[in-house]
Order: structure tokens, then sequence, then C-alpha cells
């Protein structure tokens, strides 16, 4: 089974273990606006959350509550407007942009909705490519890879690229990617939208593997009820807030 995060890399951050240390990832009174024409529509507001090693969050709320906003805040993908995200304990907005791209690329795994996988490399070399920007050796890869293909029950389609895969298959590639650098926090979008309800649970099982063998954390901006019934914490949001924090 491929392992998680030992959460020994440097990134200009080093990122905590220990139940005593500070959370991987917080938001600390984060707001972000956005402009639509000449309104500004508040997306988060004053949004505090902690995300710990080994959690396993599931991330709820209508349509427009502002899960992917804060999924994408808290994965130093976007920047509040006001208040701060946390990474380690140390104020990610202090980083600069080679600093965060650093911080992503050795300690986050994502899963987009979209897939965002590279259409002229193959469902290998996508998982791989992680591993090349950090340096990985070409054995390793290509072991790690397969091995992670395998686990989401693609082992025959290694060559294939993106263009001849199915919408199931694509997420499946994302989610091997998203576990290739072995991350200490996934943030995944709607991972289980574009599977079928036998393959979804599945890729449950794995992610909850990896979680609770190698401590990566998880945090799933979601709809879907199977993810939010194996989550040991639940969010749900509601108009860009915070309601309710729930760990089960």
């Amino acid at each position: 089974m491929p392992s998680g995060g030992a959460g020994g890399k440097e990134a200009g951050v080093r990122l905590p273990a220990g139940s005593a240390a500070p959370p991987l990832v917080a938001a600390v009174d984060a707001s972000r606006f956005y402009r639509l024409g000449t309104s500004v529509v508040p997306a988060v507001q004053g949004v505090s959350l902690s995300i710990r090693r080994g959690e396993f969050v599931a991330l709820q709320g209508p349509s427009g509550s502002g899960k992917t906003t804060l999924l994408n805040l808290l994965g130093l993908l976007d920047r509040p407007d006001q208040g701060q995200v946390e990474v380690g304990g140390v104020d990610a907005g202090n980083l600069s942009e080679n600093g965060r791209s650093d911080l992503r690329r050795d300690h986050f795994g994502f899963v987009f909705q979209t897939f965002n996988l590279i259409a002229v490399l193959s469902a290998e070399e996508n998982v791989a490519y992680p591993m090349i920007l950090s340096g990985v050796p070409a054995p390793e890869r290509r072991e790690r890879s397969r091995e992670l293909l395998d686990a989401v029950g693609l082992s025959g389609k290694y060559g294939v690229r993106p263009d001849l895969l199915s919408g199931g298959q694509r997420q499946r590639v994302a989610i091997a990617r998203a576990l290739s650098n072995r991350p200490d926090v996934v943030f995944a979008d709607e991972p289980t939208a574009n599977l079928d309800s036998h393959t979804a649970e599945g890729i449950l099982d794995l992610m909850r593997e990896v979680c609770e063998s190698g401590g990566v954390a998880f945090l799933f901006a979601t709809h879907d009820p199977r993810v939010v019934s194996r989550a040991r914490r639940v969010v749900s949001l509601h108009d860009g807030r915070v309601e309710s924090d729930e760990a089960r």
C-alpha cells in the first residue's frame, strides 16, 4: 500500500509532527471577496479553521457556500483579502510566491474538479510529474507511479493519455497524482463526483488507509454523502461562514 507523508520535508517552513504541534494549515479570521460587476461578493467571511496531521475532514455546504474558495485559501492557491493562512504556525502571507510554490510542491496534494491533468502526458507521466519537480530519481518515480495507479484500479492504463480515458479514470489518475509526492495534506474538491459508487467506495477506502497509516490529513470539499459519512470531522459552511464543526 503506498505510504503517506512523513512530515520531515523542508520548503522554508517545516510542517509539524506530534500532538502538541501547531496545525498543519489554518485559516485565521480569513475572508475572501470577489468583484461581480460593480458589487463586491463575500465568498469566505471571517473563517477560522485548522487542519492537523492525520485528520479526515469533510467540508460540506450548498453550492456557493465558499467550500472551494476556502480549500484554495488553505492550499495556498489563493490569498485572503483579510485575516491570514498559517502553515506550520507560520503566516503564509509572509512567504514569496516561490516559497508558497515550494510548500505546495513538497507538502500538499490536490485533487481538482476539472482533473487538471497534462494532456500530452500519459497516466503514468502525470502521476510522476510532481516527483520530477521534487527531483525523485526516475526508477523510484516509475515504481511509485505504477504502484499508485494499481491502487486506484488503473494497472492497465500506464501509457494512456487523458483524452483516451473516461472521466472517472481521469479522476483516479488525479487522485494517484495527489498522493505521489507523499504529501502531508491532500485538498480534494469533489473527488468522487465523476466516480461510480463502487469505485468511489474503493477510493475513499484508499484515502482512509493513507490517512491512518501515513498520518496524511485530508480535507474534502464535497456534496457526496459517502464522503461525509466516512469523515472523522464535518465542517458545514453557509454563506461563506462556518455554521458547525463537529468531530465524530
